[in-house]
C-alpha cells in the first residue's frame, strides 16, 4: 500500500463518528449503484437480443399461430415483444371462442391486451433506474453534509489551540473534503448510467409500441375492419 492509500485511509479512520457514517452510506449507495448498473447492462442487451430475434421471425412469414404456440411454449425464453404478441394473440383467440366476429371488437380487445402487457414489460424494463437517478442526485449532497459536518468538527477542534498551522488545520479539512469525492464518486457513475440506460429503454418503448401498430394493421387487414382511432 503506498503512502497516498495510507493517508486517505488514515483520513477515514481519524474522522469523526458522522462523518464515516456519511462515508459508509456512500459507499453502500457506490456498491447499490455499480450492482445495477451491470444487471441493467446483462438485462438490455438480452432484451434487445430476443425482440431483434422475435422480429426476425415474426417477418419471416411464419403463421401468427405457428408464432403463438412457440411463444407459449417457451414462456421463460421469450422477449418483452414476444410477450406482447402471446398476450394480444390469447385475447384475440378468446374473444374469437366467445363467437364475437365484430371486427373492431377483436381489434380493440387485442390491442387493450397489447397495451396492458407493453406497460407491465415497461415497468420490468424500468426497475432499477429510479435508485440510479436517486444516487445520483443525493450522493453529492450526502457528501457535502458529511464535508460541512467534517469542517464544523475541525474548526470546533482549533478552538482549543493556542497557534494553528496548516500542519494542523490541514488534516482535519482533508479528511472532510473526502465526503465530498466520495459523493461524487457514487453519483456520476449513476447519473452516466441513468442517461445511458433512459436512451435505450426509450428506444425498446418504440420499438414495441411500433410492433403493436403493425401487429394490429395485419389484423386489420386480415380482418377487413375500418382504420381504428389512436389506442386508448
Amino acid at each position: 500500500m503506498n503512502s497516498q492509500e495510507m493517508s486517505i485511509a488514515s483520513l477515514v479512520l481519524h474522522a469523526s463518528w458522522v462523518v464515516q457514517l456519511v462515508m459508509l452510506i456512500l459507499v453502500a449507495a457506490s456498491v447499490a449503484c455499480w450492482a445495477t448498473i451491470l444487471r441493467k447492462v446483462g438485462m438490455l442487451k438480452a432484451i434487445k437480443n430476443k425482440n431483434e430475434s422475435f422480429e426476425s421471425d415474426f417477418w419471416s412469414g411464419s403463421s401468427l399461430n405457428e408464432l403463438y404456440q412457440n411463444a407459449m411454449h417457451n414462456v421463460k425464453a421469450c422477449g418483452p415483444m414476444e410477450r406482447i404478441f402471446a398476450s394480444g394473440m390469447r385475447e384475440y383467440q378468446k374473444l374469437r371462442e366467445r363467437h364475437i366476429t365484430n371486427p373492431d371488437t377483436l381489434l380493440d380487445g387485442t390491442r387493450r391486451a397489447m397495451r396492458a402487457s407493453f406497460q407491465r414489460e415497461m415497468d420490468e424494463i424500468e426497475s432499477g433506474l429510479s435508485l440510479l437517478g436517486t444516487i445520483g442526485s443525493v450522493s453529492p449532497y450526502v457528501g457535502l453534509f458529511g464535508t460541512v459536518w467534517g469542517v464544523m468538527h475541525a474548526f470546533t477542534g482549533f478552538a482549543s489551540m493556542e497557534q494553528i498551522t496548516l500542519a494542523t488545520v490541514a488534516p482535519g479539512i482533508a479528511e472532510a473534503l473526502v465526503a465530498t469525492a466520495m459523493g461524487l464518486f457514487a453519483a456520476i457513475p449513476a447519473v452516466t448510467a441513468y442517461n445511458r440506460f433512459s436512451s435505450g429503454i426509450d428506444r425498446i418503448a418504440s420499438q414495441q409500441e411500433t410492433f403493436i401498430e403493425e401487429f394490429s394493421n395485419i389484423l386489420q387487414r386480415n380482418l377487413g375492419a375500418q382504420p381504428l382511432h389512436a389506442a386508448h
